[in-house]
Protein backbone atom coordinates (compact mmCIF):
# COMPACT_ATOMS: atom_id res chain seq x y z
CA UNK A 1 0.00 0.00 0.00
CA UNK A 2 2.90 2.35 0.71
CA UNK A 3 4.28 1.80 -2.78
CA UNK A 4 0.89 2.52 -4.31
CA UNK A 5 0.38 5.59 -2.13
CA UNK A 6 3.79 6.96 -3.08
CA UNK A 7 3.03 6.32 -6.73
CA UNK A 8 -0.28 8.14 -6.52
CA UNK A 9 1.31 10.99 -4.59
CA UNK A 10 4.06 11.31 -7.19
CA UNK A 11 1.45 11.44 -9.96
CA UNK A 12 -0.43 14.19 -8.15
CA UNK A 13 2.75 16.23 -7.62
CA UNK A 14 3.78 15.81 -11.27
CA UNK A 15 0.29 16.76 -12.41
CA UNK A 16 0.34 19.90 -10.26
CA UNK A 17 3.81 20.86 -11.55
CA UNK A 18 2.75 20.24 -15.16
CA UNK A 19 -0.39 22.31 -14.62
CA UNK A 20 1.65 25.16 -13.14
CA UNK A 21 4.13 25.08 -16.03
CA UNK A 22 1.33 25.01 -18.60
CA UNK A 23 -0.57 27.72 -16.75
CA UNK A 24 2.43 30.03 -16.47
CA UNK A 25 3.38 29.39 -20.10
CA UNK A 26 -0.13 30.09 -21.32
CA UNK A 27 -0.44 33.17 -19.11
CA UNK A 28 2.84 34.63 -20.34
CA UNK A 29 2.26 33.80 -24.00
CA UNK A 30 -1.32 35.04 -23.78
CA UNK A 31 -0.06 38.28 -22.29
CA UNK A 32 2.38 38.75 -25.16
CA UNK A 33 -0.27 37.80 -27.71
CA UNK A 34 -2.73 40.27 -26.20
CA UNK A 35 -0.13 43.01 -26.36
CA UNK A 36 0.66 42.28 -30.01
CA UNK A 37 -3.04 41.90 -30.76
CA UNK A 38 -3.82 45.27 -29.17
CA UNK A 39 -1.05 46.90 -31.21
CA UNK A 40 -2.37 45.25 -34.35
CA UNK A 41 -5.90 46.33 -33.47
CA UNK A 42 -4.68 49.87 -32.88
CA UNK A 43 -3.03 49.80 -36.30
CA UNK A 44 -6.36 48.74 -37.81
CA UNK A 45 -8.13 51.56 -35.98
CA UNK A 46 -5.57 54.08 -37.21
CA UNK A 47 -5.99 52.76 -40.74
CA UNK A 48 -9.77 52.96 -40.42
CA UNK A 49 -9.60 56.53 -39.10
CA UNK A 50 -7.16 57.54 -41.83
CA UNK A 51 -9.41 56.05 -44.51
CA UNK A 52 -12.42 57.80 -42.99
CA UNK A 53 -10.56 61.13 -42.96
CA UNK A 54 -9.43 60.64 -46.55
CA UNK A 55 -12.97 59.73 -47.53
CA UNK A 56 -14.23 62.92 -45.90
CA UNK A 57 -11.53 64.88 -47.74
CA UNK A 58 -12.49 63.30 -51.05
CA UNK A 59 -16.15 64.04 -50.41
CA UNK A 60 -15.37 67.64 -49.46
CA UNK A 61 -13.17 68.06 -52.53
CA UNK A 62 -15.94 66.68 -54.70
CA UNK A 63 -18.35 69.14 -53.15
CA UNK A 64 -16.02 72.03 -53.98
CA UNK A 65 -15.57 70.59 -57.44
CA UNK A 66 -19.32 70.49 -58.00
CA UNK A 67 -19.56 74.09 -56.76
CA UNK A 68 -16.92 75.13 -59.28
CA UNK A 69 -18.78 73.29 -62.03
CA UNK A 70 -22.00 75.07 -61.06
CA UNK A 71 -20.26 78.45 -60.99
CA UNK A 72 -18.85 77.89 -64.46
CA UNK A 73 -22.29 77.05 -65.78
CA UNK A 74 -23.69 80.19 -64.18
CA UNK A 75 -20.89 82.17 -65.78
CA UNK A 76 -21.74 80.73 -69.18
CA UNK A 77 -25.40 81.59 -68.70
CA UNK A 78 -24.50 85.16 -67.69
CA UNK A 79 -22.24 85.45 -70.72
CA UNK A 80 -25.08 84.09 -72.86
CA UNK A 81 -27.54 86.64 -71.46
CA UNK A 82 -25.07 89.47 -71.97
CA UNK A 83 -24.31 88.52 -75.56
CA UNK A 84 -28.03 88.03 -76.24
CA UNK A 85 -28.82 91.57 -75.03
CA UNK A 86 -25.91 93.19 -76.85
CA UNK A 87 -26.77 91.49 -80.16
CA UNK A 88 -30.45 92.49 -79.94
CA UNK A 89 -31.92 95.66 -81.48
CA UNK A 90 -32.59 97.10 -78.03
CA UNK A 91 -29.06 98.13 -77.15
CA UNK A 92 -29.94 101.82 -77.69
CA UNK A 93 -32.24 101.62 -74.70
CA UNK A 94 -29.39 100.61 -72.38
CA UNK A 95 -27.78 103.15 -70.14
CA UNK A 96 -24.03 103.48 -69.99
CA UNK A 97 -23.61 101.55 -66.71
CA UNK A 98 -25.65 98.60 -67.90
CA UNK A 99 -23.83 98.52 -71.20
CA UNK A 100 -20.48 98.51 -69.39
CA UNK A 101 -21.68 95.75 -67.05
CA UNK A 102 -22.65 93.56 -69.98
CA UNK A 103 -19.37 94.17 -71.79
CA UNK A 104 -17.46 93.40 -68.57
CA UNK A 105 -19.30 90.10 -68.24
CA UNK A 106 -18.29 89.17 -71.77
CA UNK A 107 -14.69 90.26 -71.39
CA UNK A 108 -14.28 88.65 -67.95
CA UNK A 109 -14.67 85.18 -69.41
CA UNK A 110 -11.05 84.27 -69.98
CA UNK A 111 -11.23 80.55 -69.19
CA UNK A 112 -14.41 78.93 -70.50
CA UNK A 113 -14.14 77.84 -74.17
CA UNK A 114 -17.11 79.23 -76.15
CA UNK A 115 -18.11 78.96 -79.80
CA UNK A 116 -21.11 80.81 -81.30
CA UNK A 117 -22.41 79.61 -84.66
CA UNK A 118 -25.18 80.92 -86.89
CA UNK A 119 -28.12 78.91 -88.13
CA UNK A 120 -25.94 77.69 -91.03
CA UNK A 121 -23.32 76.29 -88.68
CA UNK A 122 -20.74 78.93 -89.46
CA UNK A 123 -18.58 80.10 -86.54
CA UNK A 124 -19.48 83.64 -85.59
CA UNK A 125 -17.58 83.96 -82.29
CA UNK A 126 -14.88 81.83 -80.67
CA UNK A 127 -13.35 82.51 -77.32
CA UNK A 128 -10.73 80.80 -75.11
CA UNK A 129 -10.16 77.92 -77.54
CA UNK A 130 -6.41 78.42 -77.51
CA UNK A 131 -4.55 80.46 -74.93
CA UNK A 132 -2.09 82.50 -77.03
CA UNK A 133 -3.07 82.02 -80.69
CA UNK A 134 -6.06 81.94 -82.99
CA UNK A 135 -7.38 78.43 -83.68
CA UNK A 136 -7.48 77.00 -87.18
CA UNK A 137 -10.68 75.81 -88.82
CA UNK A 138 -9.83 72.18 -88.08
CA UNK A 139 -9.23 72.95 -84.40
CA UNK A 140 -12.49 74.89 -84.21
CA UNK A 141 -14.35 72.03 -85.87
CA UNK A 142 -12.89 69.45 -83.45
CA UNK A 143 -13.59 71.67 -80.45
CA UNK A 144 -17.16 72.26 -81.61
CA UNK A 145 -17.78 68.51 -81.77
CA UNK A 146 -16.54 68.13 -78.19
CA UNK A 147 -18.83 70.94 -77.05
CA UNK A 148 -21.85 69.38 -78.74
CA UNK A 149 -21.23 66.19 -76.77
CA UNK A 150 -20.65 68.07 -73.49
CA UNK A 151 -23.74 70.32 -73.15
CA UNK A 152 -26.82 71.27 -75.23
CA UNK A 153 -26.42 74.66 -77.03
CA UNK A 154 -27.93 77.90 -75.78
CA UNK A 155 -30.05 79.70 -78.43
CA UNK A 156 -29.43 83.39 -79.12
CA UNK A 157 -32.20 85.33 -80.86
CA UNK A 158 -30.22 87.59 -83.17
CA UNK A 159 -33.22 88.83 -85.16
CA UNK A 160 -36.72 87.56 -85.59
CA UNK A 161 -35.65 85.38 -88.47
CA UNK A 162 -32.11 84.60 -87.44
CA UNK A 163 -30.78 82.44 -84.65
CA UNK A 164 -27.33 81.88 -83.26
CA UNK A 165 -26.22 78.98 -81.04
CA UNK A 166 -23.74 79.13 -78.19
CA UNK A 167 -21.67 75.98 -77.48
CA UNK A 168 -19.34 75.61 -74.52
CA UNK A 169 -17.57 73.12 -72.25
CA UNK A 170 -15.59 73.16 -69.05
CA UNK A 171 -12.61 75.43 -68.80
CA UNK A 172 -9.03 74.26 -69.00
CA UNK A 173 -8.71 74.86 -65.27
CA UNK A 174 -11.78 72.76 -64.59
CA UNK A 175 -10.51 69.92 -66.76
CA UNK A 176 -7.17 69.99 -65.02
CA UNK A 177 -8.96 69.90 -61.70
CA UNK A 178 -11.05 67.02 -63.04
CA UNK A 179 -7.84 65.09 -63.77
CA UNK A 180 -6.55 65.90 -60.31
CA UNK A 181 -9.85 64.72 -58.84
CA UNK A 182 -9.74 61.46 -60.79
CA UNK A 183 -6.18 60.86 -59.61
CA UNK A 184 -7.24 61.62 -56.05
CA UNK A 185 -10.07 59.07 -56.24
CA UNK A 186 -7.82 56.45 -57.83
CA UNK A 187 -5.13 57.04 -55.21
CA UNK A 188 -7.74 56.86 -52.48
CA UNK A 189 -8.98 53.49 -53.74
CA UNK A 190 -5.40 52.21 -54.10
CA UNK A 191 -4.46 53.31 -50.59
CA UNK A 192 -7.62 51.69 -49.26
CA UNK A 193 -6.89 48.37 -50.93
CA UNK A 194 -3.11 48.35 -50.49
CA UNK A 195 -2.96 49.15 -46.78
CA UNK A 196 -0.12 48.94 -44.30
CA UNK A 197 -2.32 47.17 -41.79
CA UNK A 198 -2.81 44.18 -44.14
CA UNK A 199 -6.54 44.46 -43.56
CA UNK A 200 -8.80 42.40 -45.84
CA UNK A 201 -10.91 45.09 -47.56
CA UNK A 202 -13.67 45.23 -50.17
CA UNK A 203 -14.65 48.49 -51.91
CA UNK A 204 -18.20 48.30 -53.34
CA UNK A 205 -20.88 50.50 -54.82
CA UNK A 206 -24.08 51.40 -52.99
CA UNK A 207 -25.71 48.06 -53.78
CA UNK A 208 -22.89 46.13 -52.05
CA UNK A 209 -22.86 43.79 -55.07
CA UNK A 210 -20.44 45.44 -57.49
CA UNK A 211 -16.84 45.27 -56.28
CA UNK A 212 -14.78 48.23 -57.41
CA UNK A 213 -11.58 47.06 -55.75
CA UNK A 214 -10.43 44.60 -53.12
CA UNK A 215 -7.30 43.74 -51.19
CA UNK A 216 -6.07 40.72 -49.19
CA UNK A 217 -9.12 38.76 -50.38
CA UNK A 218 -9.04 35.56 -52.42
CA UNK A 219 -10.16 36.17 -56.00
CA UNK A 220 -12.47 33.15 -55.74
CA UNK A 221 -14.43 34.95 -53.02
CA UNK A 222 -14.69 38.11 -55.12
CA UNK A 223 -15.88 36.22 -58.20
CA UNK A 224 -18.43 34.03 -56.36
CA UNK A 225 -21.59 35.97 -55.40
CA UNK A 226 -22.50 33.65 -52.51
CA UNK A 227 -19.02 33.79 -50.99
CA UNK A 228 -18.83 37.54 -51.55
CA UNK A 229 -22.16 38.12 -49.78
CA UNK A 230 -21.04 35.95 -46.86
CA UNK A 231 -17.72 37.81 -46.62
CA UNK A 232 -19.44 41.22 -46.68
CA UNK A 233 -21.86 40.07 -43.97
CA UNK A 234 -18.96 38.82 -41.85
CA UNK A 235 -17.12 42.12 -42.29
CA UNK A 236 -20.25 44.12 -41.43
CA UNK A 237 -20.70 42.17 -38.19
CA UNK A 238 -17.08 42.77 -37.21
CA UNK A 239 -16.73 46.44 -38.23
CA UNK A 240 -19.21 49.06 -39.40
CA UNK A 241 -18.56 49.83 -43.10
CA UNK A 242 -17.08 53.21 -44.03
CA UNK A 243 -19.42 55.23 -46.26
CA UNK A 244 -17.72 57.22 -49.02
CA UNK A 245 -19.42 59.60 -51.46
CA UNK A 246 -17.64 59.47 -54.82
CA UNK A 247 -18.94 61.06 -58.02
CA UNK A 248 -22.32 61.78 -56.45
CA UNK A 249 -22.82 58.13 -55.48
CA UNK A 250 -22.45 56.36 -52.15
CA UNK A 251 -19.74 53.73 -51.93
CA UNK A 252 -18.82 51.48 -49.01
CA UNK A 253 -15.57 50.14 -47.61
CA UNK A 254 -15.94 46.79 -45.83
CA UNK A 255 -13.04 45.45 -43.80
CA UNK A 256 -12.22 42.97 -41.07
CA UNK A 257 -9.33 42.04 -38.82
CA UNK A 258 -6.13 41.10 -40.58
CA UNK A 259 -5.07 37.47 -40.93
CA UNK A 260 -2.26 38.09 -38.43
CA UNK A 261 -4.74 39.48 -35.90
CA UNK A 262 -7.01 36.48 -36.41
CA UNK A 263 -4.06 34.15 -35.87
CA UNK A 264 -3.09 35.99 -32.70
CA UNK A 265 -6.64 35.67 -31.38
CA UNK A 266 -6.56 31.88 -31.66
CA UNK A 267 -2.87 31.37 -30.91
CA UNK A 268 -3.26 30.64 -27.14
CA UNK A 269 -5.86 27.97 -27.87
CA UNK A 270 -3.70 26.42 -30.59
CA UNK A 271 -0.76 26.48 -28.19
CA UNK A 272 -2.86 24.77 -25.50
CA UNK A 273 -3.94 22.06 -27.95
CA UNK A 274 -0.32 21.60 -29.11
CA UNK A 275 0.89 21.23 -25.52
CA UNK A 276 -1.94 18.81 -24.73
CA UNK A 277 -1.17 16.70 -27.82
CA UNK A 278 2.54 16.71 -26.95
CA UNK A 279 1.84 15.62 -23.39
CA UNK A 280 -0.60 12.95 -24.57
CA UNK A 281 1.90 11.55 -27.07
CA UNK A 282 4.64 11.66 -24.44
CA UNK A 283 2.40 9.89 -21.93
CA UNK A 284 1.46 7.22 -24.46
CA UNK A 285 5.09 6.67 -25.43
CA UNK A 286 6.25 6.41 -21.82
CA UNK A 287 3.30 4.15 -20.99
CA UNK A 288 4.21 1.93 -23.93
CA UNK A 289 7.84 1.77 -22.82
CA UNK A 290 6.77 1.13 -19.23
CA UNK A 291 4.39 -1.64 -20.26
CA UNK A 292 7.08 -3.17 -22.45
CA UNK A 293 9.50 -3.13 -19.52
CA UNK A 294 6.85 -4.61 -17.24
CA UNK A 295 6.16 -7.34 -19.77
CA UNK A 296 9.84 -8.15 -19.94
CA UNK A 297 10.03 -8.29 -16.13
CA UNK A 298 6.91 -10.46 -15.94
CA UNK A 299 8.17 -12.86 -18.59
CA UNK A 300 11.66 -12.96 -17.16
CA UNK A 301 10.47 -13.64 -13.60
CA UNK A 302 7.96 -16.25 -14.77
CA UNK A 303 10.49 -18.12 -16.90
CA UNK A 304 13.09 -17.98 -14.15
CA UNK A 305 10.54 -19.22 -11.56
CA UNK A 306 9.53 -22.11 -13.81
CA UNK A 307 13.20 -22.93 -14.35
CA UNK A 308 13.99 -22.79 -10.61
CA UNK A 309 11.02 -25.01 -9.74
CA UNK A 310 12.06 -27.64 -12.29
CA UNK A 311 15.09 -28.93 -10.35
CA UNK A 312 13.41 -29.48 -6.93
CA UNK A 313 10.38 -31.02 -8.67
CA UNK A 314 12.59 -33.65 -10.29
CA UNK A 315 14.18 -34.36 -6.91
CA UNK A 316 10.78 -34.62 -5.18
CA UNK A 317 9.60 -37.13 -7.76
CA UNK A 318 12.74 -39.21 -7.16
CA UNK A 319 12.33 -39.01 -3.37
CA UNK A 320 8.67 -40.09 -3.73
CA UNK A 321 9.83 -43.20 -5.57
CA UNK A 322 12.44 -43.87 -2.87
CA UNK A 323 9.84 -43.50 -0.08
CA UNK A 324 7.42 -45.72 -1.96
CA UNK A 325 10.10 -48.46 -2.24
CA UNK A 326 10.68 -48.23 1.51
CA UNK A 327 7.02 -48.96 2.31
CA UNK A 328 5.95 -45.51 3.53
CA UNK A 329 2.21 -45.10 4.20
CA UNK A 330 0.34 -44.92 0.88
CA UNK A 331 -2.06 -42.17 2.03
CA UNK A 332 0.92 -39.99 2.88
CA UNK A 333 2.49 -40.71 -0.50
CA UNK A 334 -0.81 -39.89 -2.20
CA UNK A 335 -1.00 -36.45 -0.58
CA UNK A 336 2.65 -35.92 -1.39
CA UNK A 337 1.86 -36.83 -5.03
CA UNK A 338 -1.01 -34.38 -5.10
CA UNK A 339 1.25 -31.57 -3.93
CA UNK A 340 3.89 -32.54 -6.50
CA UNK A 341 1.24 -32.44 -9.22
CA UNK A 342 0.19 -29.03 -7.91
CA UNK A 343 3.76 -27.82 -8.18
CA UNK A 344 3.88 -29.15 -11.73
CA UNK A 345 0.73 -27.17 -12.52
CA UNK A 346 2.27 -24.02 -11.00
CA UNK A 347 5.44 -24.58 -13.00
CA UNK A 348 3.37 -25.00 -16.17
CA UNK A 349 1.51 -21.76 -15.39
CA UNK A 350 4.72 -19.77 -15.06
CA UNK A 351 6.14 -21.32 -18.21
CA UNK A 352 3.15 -20.07 -20.21
CA UNK A 353 3.69 -16.43 -19.18
CA UNK A 354 5.11 -14.48 -22.13
CA UNK A 355 4.00 -17.01 -24.76
CA UNK A 356 0.70 -17.13 -26.61
CA UNK A 357 -1.32 -19.75 -24.73
CA UNK A 358 -3.37 -22.31 -26.58
CA UNK A 359 -7.07 -21.55 -26.18
CA UNK A 360 -9.80 -24.12 -26.78
CA UNK A 361 -13.55 -24.28 -26.04
CA UNK A 362 -14.08 -25.78 -22.60
CA UNK A 363 -17.14 -26.34 -20.44
CA UNK A 364 -16.72 -23.85 -17.63
CA UNK A 365 -18.79 -25.41 -14.82
CA UNK A 366 -16.59 -28.53 -14.34
CA UNK A 367 -13.46 -26.36 -14.38
CA UNK A 368 -14.87 -23.99 -11.75
CA UNK A 369 -16.03 -26.92 -9.60
CA UNK A 370 -12.58 -28.55 -9.81
CA UNK A 371 -10.84 -25.32 -8.84
CA UNK A 372 -13.16 -24.76 -5.88
CA UNK A 373 -12.81 -28.39 -4.75
CA UNK A 374 -9.04 -28.00 -4.68
CA UNK A 375 -9.21 -24.78 -2.64
CA UNK A 376 -11.85 -25.80 -0.08
CA UNK A 377 -9.47 -27.91 2.05
CA UNK A 378 -6.94 -25.08 1.97
CA UNK A 379 -9.19 -22.20 3.17
CA UNK A 380 -10.99 -21.73 6.50
CA UNK A 381 -14.11 -23.82 6.97
CA UNK A 382 -15.99 -20.68 7.95
CA UNK A 383 -15.93 -19.60 4.30
CA UNK A 384 -18.91 -20.82 2.27
CA UNK A 385 -18.58 -21.11 -1.53
CA UNK A 386 -21.70 -21.45 -3.69
CA UNK A 387 -21.65 -22.10 -7.46
CA UNK A 388 -24.61 -21.50 -9.79
CA UNK A 389 -25.00 -21.74 -13.56
CA UNK A 390 -27.85 -20.97 -15.95
CA UNK A 391 -26.57 -23.68 -18.31
CA UNK A 392 -24.23 -26.49 -17.24
CA UNK A 393 -22.94 -26.75 -20.82
CA UNK A 394 -21.80 -23.13 -21.06
CA UNK A 395 -18.37 -23.13 -22.73
CA UNK A 396 -15.66 -20.52 -23.33
CA UNK A 397 -12.31 -20.40 -25.12
CA UNK A 398 -9.73 -20.67 -22.34
CA UNK A 399 -6.43 -22.13 -21.29
CA UNK A 400 -7.37 -24.32 -18.30
CA UNK A 401 -4.15 -23.90 -16.33
CA UNK A 402 -4.16 -20.09 -16.63
CA UNK A 403 -7.88 -19.77 -15.90
CA UNK A 404 -7.53 -21.93 -12.78
CA UNK A 405 -4.82 -19.50 -11.67
CA UNK A 406 -7.25 -16.60 -12.12
CA UNK A 407 -9.97 -18.39 -10.14
CA UNK A 408 -7.54 -19.27 -7.37
CA UNK A 409 -6.30 -15.67 -7.01
CA UNK A 410 -9.81 -14.18 -6.95
CA UNK A 411 -11.05 -16.67 -4.31
CA UNK A 412 -7.97 -16.15 -2.13
CA UNK A 413 -8.41 -12.36 -2.37
CA UNK A 414 -12.08 -12.76 -1.39
CA UNK A 415 -11.10 -14.91 1.62
CA UNK A 416 -8.57 -12.25 2.70
CA UNK A 417 -11.20 -9.48 2.26
CA UNK A 418 -13.63 -11.44 4.50
CA UNK A 419 -10.86 -12.09 7.05
CA UNK A 420 -11.49 -15.85 6.89
CA UNK A 421 -15.27 -15.80 7.42
CA UNK A 422 -18.10 -15.15 4.96
CA UNK A 423 -19.69 -16.30 1.74
CA UNK A 424 -18.50 -16.43 -1.85
CA UNK A 425 -21.01 -16.78 -4.72
CA UNK A 426 -19.82 -17.77 -8.19
CA UNK A 427 -22.42 -17.30 -10.95
CA UNK A 428 -21.93 -18.57 -14.51
CA UNK A 429 -24.07 -17.36 -17.43
CA UNK A 430 -23.82 -16.69 -21.15
CA UNK A 431 -25.04 -13.72 -23.15
CA UNK A 432 -24.63 -13.83 -26.90
CA UNK A 433 -20.99 -14.43 -27.77
CA UNK A 434 -19.84 -13.74 -24.20
CA UNK A 435 -19.52 -15.93 -21.13
CA UNK A 436 -20.05 -14.02 -17.87
CA UNK A 437 -18.59 -15.12 -14.54
CA UNK A 438 -19.48 -13.10 -11.43
CA UNK A 439 -17.54 -13.73 -8.21
CA UNK A 440 -19.19 -12.05 -5.21
CA UNK A 441 -17.85 -11.94 -1.64
CA UNK A 442 -19.15 -10.52 1.63
CA UNK A 443 -15.87 -8.83 2.51
CA UNK A 444 -14.99 -5.28 3.47
CA UNK A 445 -15.48 -3.90 -0.07
CA UNK A 446 -13.42 -1.51 -2.17
CA UNK A 447 -13.81 2.29 -2.03
CA UNK A 448 -15.15 3.82 -5.25
CA UNK A 449 -11.95 5.79 -5.88
CA UNK A 450 -9.88 2.59 -5.71
CA UNK A 451 -11.98 0.31 -7.92
CA UNK A 452 -10.06 1.12 -11.10
CA UNK A 453 -6.64 0.93 -9.49
CA UNK A 454 -6.92 -2.43 -7.73
CA UNK A 455 -5.49 -4.09 -10.85
CA UNK A 456 -2.36 -1.91 -10.88
CA UNK A 457 0.97 -3.40 -9.73
CA UNK A 458 1.73 -2.60 -6.10
CA UNK A 459 -1.85 -2.09 -4.92
CA UNK A 460 -2.53 -4.19 -1.80
CA UNK A 461 -4.28 -3.85 1.55
CA UNK A 462 -2.10 -6.42 3.27
CA UNK A 463 1.04 -5.44 5.12
CA UNK A 464 3.07 -8.22 3.54
CA UNK A 465 1.28 -8.25 0.21
CA UNK A 466 3.08 -7.69 -3.09
CA UNK A 467 0.06 -6.27 -4.89
CA UNK A 468 0.56 -8.55 -7.94
CA UNK A 469 -2.35 -11.00 -7.67
CA UNK A 470 -5.03 -8.91 -9.39
CA UNK A 471 -2.48 -7.51 -11.84
CA UNK A 472 -1.69 -11.07 -12.90
CA UNK A 473 -5.41 -11.85 -13.12
CA UNK A 474 -6.02 -8.87 -15.40
CA UNK A 475 -3.06 -9.78 -17.59
CA UNK A 476 -4.23 -13.39 -18.01
CA UNK A 477 -7.85 -12.47 -18.80
CA UNK A 478 -7.29 -9.43 -21.04
CA UNK A 479 -3.90 -10.08 -22.68
CA UNK A 480 -3.99 -13.86 -23.07
CA UNK A 481 -7.73 -14.59 -23.28
CA UNK A 482 -8.77 -11.28 -24.96
CA UNK A 483 -11.52 -10.96 -22.38
CA UNK A 484 -12.26 -8.39 -19.71
CA UNK A 485 -12.31 -8.21 -15.91
CA UNK A 486 -13.54 -5.35 -13.75
CA UNK A 487 -15.20 -4.48 -10.47
CA UNK A 488 -18.90 -4.75 -11.25
CA UNK A 489 -20.04 -3.54 -7.85
CA UNK A 490 -18.50 -2.88 -4.47
CA UNK A 491 -19.76 -1.33 -1.27
CA UNK A 492 -17.61 -0.83 1.82
CA UNK A 493 -18.73 -3.18 4.61
CA UNK A 494 -21.03 -5.16 2.27
CA UNK A 495 -18.85 -6.86 -0.31
CA UNK A 496 -17.48 -6.86 -3.84
CA UNK A 497 -18.41 -8.43 -7.17
CA UNK A 498 -15.75 -9.05 -9.82
CA UNK A 499 -17.02 -9.76 -13.33
CA UNK A 500 -15.11 -11.77 -15.95
CA UNK A 501 -16.10 -11.66 -19.62
CA UNK A 502 -14.77 -14.42 -21.89
CA UNK A 503 -15.31 -15.29 -25.53
CA UNK A 504 -17.71 -18.19 -26.09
Amino acid sequence: MNLYSRKQGTKIVLFILASLIIGVSLFYSNRIVNKIRNEERQKVRLWSNAIQNKADLVAYTQKLFETLRSEERKKVKHWFMAISILTSNETNDLDQKTFKLLTDIISDNTTIPIIVVDDKGEVVIEKNILENSAPTDSILSAELEKMKKAFPPLEIEYTKNKRQYLYYRESHIFRELQQVMDNLINNFISETVINSASVPVIFTDGSHEKVIASGNIDSIVINTPELLAAMIEEMSEQNAPIKVALEQEDHYIFYKDSFILTQLRYYPYIQLVAIAVFLLISYLLFSTFRNAEQNQVWVGMAKETAHQLGTPLSSLLAWKDVLESQGVDKSTLKEMGNDIKRLEVITARFSKIGAAPELSPRKMLPIINAGVDYLKPRIPRTVEINISAEDANTAAKINIQLFEWVLENLIKNAVDAMQGSGKIDINLQSKGAEVIIDITDTGKGIPANKQKTVFEPGYTTRKRGWGLGLTLVKRIIEDYHKGKIFVKHSEPGVGTTFRILLRA
